[in-house]
Order: structure tokens, then sequence, then C-alpha cells
């Protein structure tokens, strides 16, 4: 539980965590429409994300596989999509430690989280699905029987996938005890060949989407970012001083840049730069560094 309750915010120094409640706030996110393709830079994205109707249906975190207003059941595999930096892996990590606290999803037998960067690591082996968990779970030794409970996948971080994914010429596996590829066992999870009972969560940046074929995943949502207010919201969480808060905010909200970005290595700039007195220089600081980390923004 360790693991997602201390995380580390943007450029946070080595060895410098923080607790994921005492500075989490809910993200803005929707279904999104079936077919977009994302072909802009991708700060852009969240400024056009920004400008779309707030009326529709947000989705909360705790709430990513119950059935949609007018859905009779809930999607099997859900994939989020969101910019680099946007807080898709905040989410996973928030999803998983809320229902190990016993705050939500309590229907939930087993939440087993993935990275894919984990994942490559083991390309050139092979595993049965048991096995797989076995090597990352150890909690879950003894049990090979994973049918009989209510077990979520978290497969995070698409857009870092090293495998092949070959949906049509990996052989179909529906045996937790047989033993075949990383990849293979991925692809029938994800197919529903392999423990179909199981629910899949996959992130990945809009780019590595079309990795997973349309007709294995059940919806597709996109985490915009903050609305204005969670913006505030979350500043006022992680800079607890109000004065200190106020002038942030302000300074943001006078950058068009910085205000239309929610990504949380923005947060990270101002607090060593708050130590100082030249807090007037903070909007030209700011941006600079978020242009640094993206040259080509225009």
């Amino acid at each position: 539980m360790q693991k997602f309750r201390r995380v580390f915010e943007g450029i946070a120094k080595a060895g410098q965590s923080t607790d994921l409640n005492d500075f989490y706030t809910e993200h803005f996110i929707t279904e999104r429409v079936s077919g977009e393709v994302n072909k802009v830079h991708e700060v852009r994205l969240i400024e056009t994300a920004s400008r779309k109707p707030a009326k529709e249906e947000t989705i909360k975190c705790e709430d990513i596989f119950k059935p949609l207003p007018g859905q009779d059941q809930p999607s099997r595999t859900i994939m989020t999509t969101g910019v680099a930096g946007i807080g898709k892996t905040v989410l996973t990590h928030k999803f998983t430690l809320d229902w190990a606290e016993g705050k939500a999803n309590q229907d939930i037998h087993f939440t087993l989280p993935f990275t894919f960067r984990e994942l490559n690591l083991l390309k050139e082996k092979e595993f049965s699905l048991v096995e797989l968990l076995h090597h990352f779970f150890i909690q879950t030794k003894g049990i090979r029987r994973f049918n009989l409970f209510q077990v979520v996948f978290i497969l995070d971080g698409l857009d870092e996938c090293r495998l092949p994914l070959d949906f049509q010429k990996n052989p179909i596996c529906t045996d937790v005890t047989m033993s075949t590829s990383v990849d293979a066992l991925l692809t029938n999870l994800i197919r529903g060949d392999l423990l179909p009972s199981a629910r899949i969560w996959i992130t990945t940046r809009p780019a590595a989407a079309n990795q997973i074929p349309a007709e294995c995943v059940g919806m597709v949502t996109e985490v915009r970012g903050f609305t204005d207010p969670q913006k505030e919201k979350y500043f006022r969480k992680r800079f607890r001083e109000g004065t200190l808060a106020n002038t942030i905010i302000s300074h943001i909200k006078r950058s068009r840049s910085l205000h239309i970005m929610c990504l949380y290595e923005t947060c990270m700039v101002p607090k060593p730069i708050s130590r100082q007195d030249s807090l007037n220089m903070l909007p030209g600081l700011c941006v600079s560094h978020q242009t640094y980390h993206n040259p080509d923004m225009s």
C-alpha cells in the first residue's frame, strides 16, 4: 500500500515524495468520442479540451468501472487516454489506494497494477498467467483459480510498451496455467480469451491508443486535467500558506501557457522560487521551464 500512498510529483528531488491523500484533487475525466485522433501538440490538446462543453458527463476515479447513465452493464476493458503528465498514473494509484484502504470498490477482491515499463523487461520470458501474478504479487501465491474472484488488472503506460502486442498472430490462450510469452498473455487477457471475468484498465498517451484493437475496448475515457475550480483547489492543497497560494494562483492565471496546462510539474516550479524575494519573476521563469520541456511548442 505504501507504494501507492507515497508519490513523486513532477520533478521532485530524489527521495522526496508526497502523501497522495494530502494533495489529490479530482480530475476532469469524460468518456472520449470514438475515433478521435489527436495530431496536434499535447499542450494545445489541453487548451482544446478546456474549451469543450462542461455539461459532459464526468467520471470519478472510483467509478471508472461503473456503468454510465443509460448503460446496463459496466465495460470489461477501459482505456484512459491523456497527454503526458496529466495524471493518468496518479489516477491508478488513487484507485488502488482507495480500494486497499477500504474506501471504494469493495466488490473487487484483487487489484493488480502493472506498468508496461516493468512488463517490457520480461519480453523474452514465458509465464502462465498464474506464474506472472505470483512473480509480481507474492501475496497471491497459493491462489490458482483467479476466476473465482473479481480481479482488476491495471496496465499503466501503454505508450511505453515495447512488446509487439500482436493480436493477429498470437495464439489463443484460455488456460491460466499454460505458459506462453508475456505478449501473448497480454493480448489474450485484453481480448477476453484469458480470464474473461477480469476487468482491465489501460492508460496511455493518445498517440499509442491504436495499439489495442477498438473491438477489445469497451469504453475510452479521457483525462483533461483540472477544471479551473479544480486547479485552484489543487494549489491550495499543495501550498498550505494562504498568501503564497493566492500569489501563485494569481501568477498562473496571468500566464496563458501555464493556465491551460494542468501538469503536476507546473506545481513543482513555484516552491523553490517562492523562497526568494522576487515572486514577480515567477511567470517568466515558469514559462521558460515549460518551454524548455516543450521546445517545439509554437
